[in-house]
């Protein structure tokens, strides 16, 4: 496609340019948030800031790694991927928030995602409904190992995408109501453990691209608990997710050394 950009090394929307990031790049919504996992980097410095994309680069053990914000839902993470994945990035972790869905799932709790619902639009540019959103072996096993050490209290398993955040909390209100509520109870029988905004794109971009791909996610809350009249505690720090996401790309590094040594 046309590079649109005035300088032509860098990509249209997140404005970095390829040797700027890490093969490892860890990918929060809120660009506020970028400034926070950077802090967990050796000398991180801002590489870009464009629209909803901010990028900081250091290095974890020595090794480079970046994080770049997506902004909220698919489209945007799309773009994310694909100009990342341009500039050489071979591992993407989502580090993100949600909604707890089944009942063991309390606010607090960590996440980590073995495969999303593709209830959303961008992923079906990629690949045909039939095609599973399914997060990359290799990266969730170290996710599943870094909250493990870390010691939080983590969930494994099928998360729920979708596009709008109000047809999850107002669904009686929308047109579809009908929809929306018989599949929202559909994925509570199946024991779908939390909803969020980004994980299926990203896990079906991933397999087009040939890259791997990961999701770790804070729960803030869970709507069903309090629905069921329990205890719903409301944590909005989303620390030990970044912790998580951090401690397994240490693991992944030292797997991938180990590799390129054999």
């Amino acid at each position: 496609m046309v590079n649109y950009s005035d300088d032509k090394n860098r990509l249209y929307h997140i404005q970095v340019a390829p040797g700027e990031v890490g093969e490892y790049v860890l990918l929060p919504g809120d660009p506020k948030r970028c400034a926070k996992i950077a802090e967990f980097f050796d000398d991180p410095i801002l590489v870009a800031d464009s629209r909803e994309f901010v990028t900081y680069t250091g290095t974890l053990d020595g090794r480079k790694i970046s994080v770049t914000s997506t902004g909220i839902g698919g489209p945007s993470t799309a773009i994310a991927v694909e100009e990342l994945a341009c500039c050489g990035v071979k591992t993407f972790l989502r580090v993100g928030t949600c909604g707890g869905m089944a009942l063991p799932v309390k606010g607090g709790d960590i996440v980590v995602a073995t495969a999303s619902i593709r209830m959303e639009g961008t992923s079906r540019q990629y690949a045909p409904i039939e095609f599973p959103a399914v997060a990359d072996f290799t990266v969730t096993a170290a996710l599943r190992e870094a909250a493990n050490a870390l010691g939080y209290p983590f969930h494994l398993g099928v998360v729920q995408c979708k596009d709008s955040f109000y047809g999850q909390h107002e669904p009686e209100k929308k047109p579809v109501s009908n929809e929306l509520i018989e599949k929202w109870q559909a994925w509570l029988r199946l024991g779908t453990l939390a909803s969020e905004m980004e994980s299926a794109p990203l896990f079906v971009i991933g397999s087009a691209l040939g890259v791997r791909t990961g999701a770790v996610f804070q729960v803030y809350a869970n709507q069903e608990r309090a629905l069921h009249g329990l205890d719903n505690p409301i944590l909005k720090d989303s620390t030990p997710a970044i912790r998580t996401a951090i401690e397994a790309v240490r693991i992944l590094m030292k797997q991938d050394e180990r590799r390129e040594v054999e």
